[in-house]
């Protein structure tokens, strides 16, 4: 009879040691952001009942939040081929864009800044009260987002002002098919690039591509502002009045300086770790696709979508394209093919955990969410 193996007694209490120390080392670096977010959640405790009050903390919390979050799908390239330019440039250049965005919405559509994202059933009532947890949402995006995280702050946020379950289902479709066709479409237009235009990103990029990606970029960080903006918006009233309306743009005006004073802050990592992003060329490409799609989305209905969703796909399908498409011995081209599931997959799951979340906030939250889903399993 075989001797059984004795277990190793010390091999769990190894991993569990090294789960604690990396905790104790992420709370000793994090110590002031975790500071900063104990101290948000004491004022969203007490400022809950006070609804005017409420209503500009959650904004303040949700216009920061999300765009931190959602900057590396449409800022992100921008900041990373453009490093060496001077943040305030950049800056400039997205703020007067955002500034004109928002401002033809104001005009057009009489106080919507949202392209009227928020007129569909469930979401076409400002709130006339708050509770905790719907000022905790973008404090939850805040720390994902510090965890590298692309969370859908279309989920996170919406869904917990939504009542009727039937638009969180919309939004989730909506979202879904756009993952899909954004992967379809990466990996054809990448395909075909790597295949059969070996050269697109060899040597140095000529003078003209600089421009190209900047008008593209700008185009992009438009388009997203006409699906997002309903993020941001939806602790305010439906239509804004002067006063309002100049708070509302300057406040996101002034952080969108921060952001490109601070690069992108610790997410800009989920978009430098993919292949060539720093290149002028791929930036261009990139931002050129993913404003065809969101493009496509926003004339299609007026439902909001998540624009991570589309982003990851995106990456995931240009990743995948880039792998398969590469000249070169089998071996090499698996461990391409290796590096790019993971990607995609490590960026599928986190998007996914922000799903989940948002689901049950919004369960938690909303009345009407509750009643139908019961009824539907009744």
């Amino acid at each position: 009879m075989a001797l059984k193996k004795p277990i190793d007694q010390n091999i769990n209490q190894e991993k569990l040691s090294k789960k604690t120390y990396s905790l104790f080392d992420f709370t000793k670096s994090e110590r002031p952001f975790l500071i900063t977010v104990c101290i948000l959640i004491s004022i969203a405790g007490l400022i809950t009942p006070y609804t005017y009050a409420a209503m500009w903390f959650g904004f303040a919390l949700a216009a920061y939040s999300a765009i931190a979050n959602d900057s590396i799908q449409t800022i992100g390239t921008f900041i990373a081929s453009n490093n060496k330019k001077p943040w305030y440039v950049l800056w400039l250049f997205m703020g007067l864009i955002w500034l004109g965005t928002i401002s033809y919405s104001w005009f057009y559509y009489a106080g919507d800044v949202t392209y009227q994202r928020l007129s569909v059933p469930g979401l076409e009532k400002a709130p006339e009260s708050f509770v905790f947890l719907q000022l905790a949402a973008p404090i939850v995006l805040l720390v994902m987002t510090r965890l590298r995280m692309p969370v859908s702050t279309t989920f996170l946020l919406l869904n917990v002002f939504t009542y009727k379950a039937g638009t969180i289902v919309d939004v989730m479709l909506k979202s879904f098919v756009g993952y899909i066709l954004a992967f379809g479409l990466a990996m054809v237009v990448w395909f075909l690039l790597e295949r059969f235009v070996k050269n697109y990103l060899k040597g140095q990029a000529a003078s003209y591509w600089i421009y190209l990606q900047w008008i593209t970029s700008g185009v992009l960080w438009s388009v997203w502002i006409m699906q997002d903006a309903a993020n941001i918006a939806v602790f305010l009233p439906r239509q804004l009045d002067v006063v309002e309306f100049m708070v509302y743009a300057g406040f996101v005006f002034i952080g969108l300086g921060f952001l490109f004073y601070m690069k992108g802050d610790k997410i800009q990592v989920i978009v430098d770790e993919k292949s060539n992003v720093t290149d002028v060329r791929a930036a261009t490409i990139v931002d050129l696709v993913y404003a065809v799609i969101l493009f496509y989305f926003k004339m299609y209905n007026n439902v909001p979508m998540s624009t991570t969703w589309v982003f990851i796909g995106l990456l995931a399908g240009r990743e995948l394209a880039i792998a398969l498409g590469k000249h070169g011995k089998a071996k090499k081209r698996n461990a391409w093919l290796v590096r790019a599931f993971r990607l995609g997959r490590k960026d599928f799951f986190k998007a996914l955990i922000g799903l989940v979340i948002s689901l049950i906030l919004a369960i938690i939250i909303n009345k009407g969410v509750r009643d139908e889903i019961i009824a539907f399993f009744q």
